[in-house]
């Protein structure tokens, strides 16, 4: 996914459907310099992790 993109995503007032390897996240914060974001999948909302911005996939 384009970085763009992510941010426009975050902003919104919708939620969004994004994947992340098959599985669909939230994406949380973006962090530009390192092009990672901070996702949590949403059948497990306690589980933050960081991910390439890359290999994030709206659906």
């Amino acid at each position: 996914m384009e970085k763009d993109r992510v941010k426009q995503i975050i902003q919104s007032h919708k939620l969004i459907p994004v994947n992340y390897n098959g599985k669909p996240v939230y994406i949380n914060q973006i962090d530009e310099q390192k092009e990672v974001a901070r996702v949590f999948p949403l059948d497990n909302l306690n589980s933050e992790y960081d991910v390439e911005i890359s290999n994030l996939h709206e659906f």
